[in-house]
């Protein structure tokens, strides 16, 4: 296990937290916070705080599809986001295109495809094809998904997904109290994901305790992680204890424990 990391990496693995491989969660969902604020505490530049999130994207994943984790989602920009400065967001659009020109030859070897998710449409014109191009690059992986929310908002995707609800029902196509809960789901941009579109465990970095917008149908019934690192310092020894942590817990949606 761990193949894939460096020997530096590895080291940082965690014996007090051995997992048990018989209970990995197939869909972990991440928060990354705490880029600006870990470079501002090294007087940097925020930009240099998300340039080294972007190496710990690299790492996570590559941890992550080595413990045999299915879908990994990470909170890569909001739709709140564009309200940051100018400067800031026009890095941030960058990032993708560099981390998806330097990354995706070691995805496609490691069998991990890329998915996006959120109002791509939106973004400027070299990050939509970076991230297309990335999508069509790993389209043949069959492994872990590494699902990147970006210019995502859970409002605005319940929002969509209800304005297409109300145009099915007003065309006649579906009466209202055909609508269920899987109706709802189906309409929702993590429904590519089939089995694996709701999140077992999520995890949210920088010590800052809220969701942000994320996912907010989805987690209705996920585990909640929150730790202390800002995301760059994120390793896969906190992983590590972030799953060890989840198979600790007792999971009832909503009944009673045997």
């Amino acid at each position: 296990m761990f193949s894939w990391l460096n020997k530096k990496d590895q080291e940082d693995l965690q014996d007090d937290f051995k997992l048990d491989p018989n209970n990995i969660p197939a869909h972990v969902a991440i928060i990354m916070d705490g880029n600006g604020r870990w470079a501002q505490r090294r007087h940097l530049p925020r930009v240099a705080g998300h340039k080294q999130g972007m190496d710990t994207v690299k790492i996570i994943t590559q941890a992550a599809s080595d413990l045999g984790i299915k879908v990994l989602t990470l909170y890569a920009f909001s739709t709140e986001n564009w309200k940051r400065p100018a400067d800031e967001v026009n890095y941030l659009m960058k990032l993708p295109v560099d981390f998806f020109d330097t990354f995706v030859p070691d995805l496609i070897k490691h069998n991990v495809r890329v998915n996006v998710m959120g109002y791509t449409d939106q973004l400027p014109a070299k990050t939509q094809k970076a991230v297309a191009d990335a999508i069509e690059d790993t389209k043949d992986c069959d492994g872990m998904v590494l699902n990147f929310a970006l210019n995502y908002g859970s409002r605005a995707e319940i929002t969509t997904a209800v304005q297409e609800i109300a145009q099915a029902v007003k065309t006649g196509e579906m009466e209202p109290s055909e609508v269920t809960d899987e109706t709802i789901s189906q309409h929702l941009m993590t429904a590519s994901l089939g089995q694996y579109r709701d999140p077992d465990v999520v995890i949210r970095t920088s010590g800052e305790e809220r969701i942000s917008n994320f996912l907010l149908w989805q987690i209705a019934y996920s585990e909640f992680v929150f730790m202390a690192p800002h995301w760059p310092d994120f390793t896969p020894g906190l992983l590590q204890q972030a799953i060890y942590e989840y198979q600790h817990r007792k999971r009832r949606f909503g009944g009673l424990s045997k």
